[in-house]
């Protein structure tokens, strides 16, 4: 069984009903809870959900700090290629965007590794378009080693692979694969994914069972918020994670919510998320799972990412370049996506500090993690 297999028991429109149908009282009853179900997650979802958001906010960053105490994870992507074989409709990598191409040499890749350690950052993750022949496996098998003798906590968000890659990569130094569906509805996955292997949405989705069966350390999943209603799909993402952590007890997990931003040939949200809603998904799902780290990227503005963090997030990007080269040679027109919160990396450790916590600039190591 894999979790394509779950999925086929859930029905969209009616957890949509759902959630929409959830009262006060749902959300009192969820908020007196010590443990909550999915149920409780889709009554703190709700729109009936919004007036106790203060409650929702205390409670979660009671959870947060029992937990995590006051430490916040620091990493930052290192984007190695914007090759990309698909055509998506909301990505600036896509294979249909007139733009400049550029993959990393090794030579390129020290000078990018040397950029970033200057910053202090120990925790780095790997991003690339998704191209199999041009940046796979061969590609990998060089480029990993390279980078992990400089950073001791390595990530990488690329193409979905086979159980047998994933293995290998963890052999070569990789901790942790994030690997979003971007959407959990496939009739909208199927309008945004035309062409390409990214349009096979099943093997997609199985992607995090099969990272757990090669060992990974720790797994991100999420849904890219915008692509269809923002509750159906976020309550699919806290499906995905009770049954990741019930089959897969030995993996770590971290859901990251990213909202659509701006980029080249970029398709207008289908469901607007407010600040103030994306305050109540990253309650809800602390309120929900005390245990998952919650991670929030440079998508977000300077001022919400301030004020948001001591509710429930326990690991931060910053400095974020979005192109290949990005930290050596700074080539805007090569971006994934504009980011909004432009910081410095020491601007954005001052601001943790202010506010009472400390900065850690490299995740737990294996070793430590059980």
């Amino acid at each position: 069984m894999a979790f394509s297999d779950h999925w086929r028991t859930l029905d969209w429109d009616d957890i949509r009903l759902s959630i929409y149908s959830k009262t006060e009282a749902d959300v009192q009853r969820a908020l007196a809870k010590p443990k909550r179900n999915l149920e409780d997650f889709k009554a703190l979802i709700s729109p009936a959900a919004e007036p106790f958001l203060e409650a929702m906010a205390q409670q979660a960053a009671a959870l947060t700090r029992r937990r995590f105490g006051y430490t916040v994870n620091f990493y930052v992507p290192l984007y190695l290629s914007n090759l990309c074989a698909n055509a998506c409709t909301y990505c600036g990598f896509s294979m249909e965007n007139r733009i400049k191409r550029r993959t990393l040499s090794l030579d390129d890749i020290e000078r990018e590794c040397e950029a970033i350690k200057a910053m202090n950052f120990d925790s780095i993750l790997l991003v690339t378009g998704e191209h199999q022949t041009k940046v796979g496996m061969d590609y990998f098998r060089t480029s990993v080693p390279a980078i992990k003798q400089h950073f001791s906590y390595l990530a990488m968000e690329v193409q979905p692979m086979e159980t047998k890659d994933y293995a290998e990569l963890k052999g070569l130094g990789l901790d942790a694969v994030m690997v979003y569906q971007e959407t959990y509805n496939r009739s909208t996955y199927a309008e945004h994914h035309l062409r390409g292997n990214k349009t096979d949405f099943a093997f997609r989705l199985d992607t995090p069972d099969r990272l757990a069966q090669a060992g990974i350390d720790k797994i991100g999943i999420g849904a890219l918020i915008g692509l269809d209603e923002w509750r159906t799909d976020c309550f699919f993402v806290a499906s995905h994670l009770e049954y990741m952590e019930r089959i897969y007890w030995r993996s770590r997990y971290s859901i990251s919510f990213p909202r659509l931003r701006p980029c080249e040939g970029a398709v207008q949200p289908k469901s607007v998320m407010t600040d103030r809603q994306l305050v109540q998904l990253i309650c809800a799902y602390r309120l929900l799972n005390s245990e998952v780290e919650l991670s929030l990227s440079t998508r977000e503005s300077p001022e919400f990412r301030d004020k948001v963090l001591p509710l429930g997030i326990t690991s931060m990007s910053a400095a974020s370049k979005t192109q290949p080269g990005g930290y050596a040679d700074d080539e805007p027109e090569l971006e994934q996506f504009s980011v909004s919160d432009e910081r410095s990396a020491s601007a954005v450790a001052t601001a943790v500090k202010a506010a009472g916590f400390e900065v850690v600039w490299k995740d737990w190591e294996q070793g430590y993690s059980g």
